[in-house]
């Protein structure tokens, strides 16, 4: 992560203490060398000094500063498994002499409140570096813009729910292609199951409620100043309904001017 932002143009410190956070960013402002873009990495270790992070966050973007607090997460037992494979010790088990699981539960609960106030929340758990990378330019490194936004992301509930989700739709009401033979093996990509699940009344009568519901929610939430919104949507295993009715929603949005893009979750998975 570090590398795609310093890649990027990002000046970049792993772990600074929140208290020194206002202080650094006076001395960009005043330093030779022109500093307008800056990542600070944040992680268990620094426990003890986000006490006044959120504080911080706020006085900053008083003072015109845009900051954009983006938060990386995982399943439990991919964590275990990347701690094993690197052979690294867990700072929280190393200081309180748990266990993995138990201190990478600990550290879930100590880190819940900065979620919280994140701007987003990434889940890497299926992510691999190629795809975390462009996942983080698609988000810090695009040019400032004030409109907000907005994600469309297919899942399948076989698979869980996104965990970066503001709004979760579930459209496993709708016909089902997979019990089509002739359509099974394809994706909602594919114009034939496509035009099979939009030509059902449901379909018709689902799209126009739903999209009275987004276009009376995403105005508020541009008003309250969020800058990213992720939709998701979910069918069963996520490679029909959900992938048919996020790409349909997502051309409708643009077509009223909005910022969107398309994430299919679990379109390769079965």
């Amino acid at each position: 992560m570090v590398r795609t932002l310093e890649d990027n143009g990002f000046y970049c410190i792993d772990n600074m203490p929140a208290t020194l956070i206002p202080t650094f960013v006076e001395l960009c402002q005043h330093s030779m060398r022109e500093v307008s873009k800056v990542a600070i990495v944040v992680d268990i270790r620094g426990k003890e000094f986000l006490e006044d992070f959120q504080k911080r966050v706020q006085a900053l973007r008083e003072g015109g500063h845009t900051v954009v607090i983006l938060f990386l997460e995982s399943k439990d037992d991919v964590l275990i498994r990347r701690y094993s494979e690197t052979r690294r010790s867990h700072p929280v088990g190393k200081e309180r002499g748990l266990s993995l699981s138990e201190a990478v539960k600990e550290e879930r609960g100590e880190m819940a409140f900065l979620r919280e106030i994140a701007d987003e929340v990434i889940d890497t758990s299926d992510l691999n570096v190629h795809q975390l990378r462009d996942s983080i330019r698609e988000r810090l490194t695009a040019s400032p813009a004030k409109q907000m936004k907005t994600t469309l992301l297919s899942f399948g509930y076989s698979y869980g729910l996104p965990p970066e989700a503001d709004i979760v739709m579930d459209v496993r009401l709708l016909p089902n292609p997979f019990f089509v033979r002739e359509l099974r093996g394809f994706t909602g990509k594919d114009k034939k199951v496509r035009d099979y699940v939009l030509k059902q009344e449901e379909t018709g009568t689902f799209l126009q409620r739903f999209s009275e519901m987004i276009e009376y929610l995403i105005p508020l939430y541009e008003k309250e100043g969020k800058s990213y919104l992720t939709i998701a949507i979910g069918c069963t295993g996520g490679k029909h309904r959900s992938v048919v009715i996020a790409e349909h929603f997502a051309a409708t949005l643009e077509q009223r001017g909005k910022k969107v893009t398309v994430r299919h979750r679990d379109i390769e998975r079965g």
